[in-house]
């Protein structure tokens, strides 16, 4: 079986996110959420249709220019937060224990 091929979410979030994150600890509510996303979509035993979703997210939590660009002050990050809370509310079930645990443990150590 072939293996499906990377979307431009999912290299652009496996490029960026990371780094995005850690200069945004302790500065907006929402990250946690984000970085649970994170490790669900890079888990392998992810679906891909999960993948997709949660890469497509937090692709758009990367770009700085979206509906209301990230250089606004407070008001910068009010889209993403939106995206974020929308992909968590409809994959809350397949973001596992471990997800939030290995989250919880990253942003610790930041």
């Amino acid at each position: 079986m072939n293996k499906p091929t990377k979307n431009k979410d999912e290299l652009l979030v496996k490029k960026k996110f990371e780094k995005k994150a850690k200069k945004l600890v302790g500065k907006i509510k929402f990250l946690q959420g984000a970085v649970e996303l994170y490790f669900c979509a890079v888990d392998p035993k992810t679906e891909t249709w999960v993948k997709v979703l949660a890469f497509s997210a937090l692709a758009y939590f990367i770009i700085p220019l979206d509906a209301i660009p990230d250089y606004i002050p407070i008001a910068g990050y009010l889209d993403d937060a939106g995206i974020i809370a929308s992909a968590i509310k409809k994959l809350s079930d397949k973001v596992t224990d471990e997800h939030q645990k290995s989250a919880k443990e990253w942003l610790e150590i930041q």
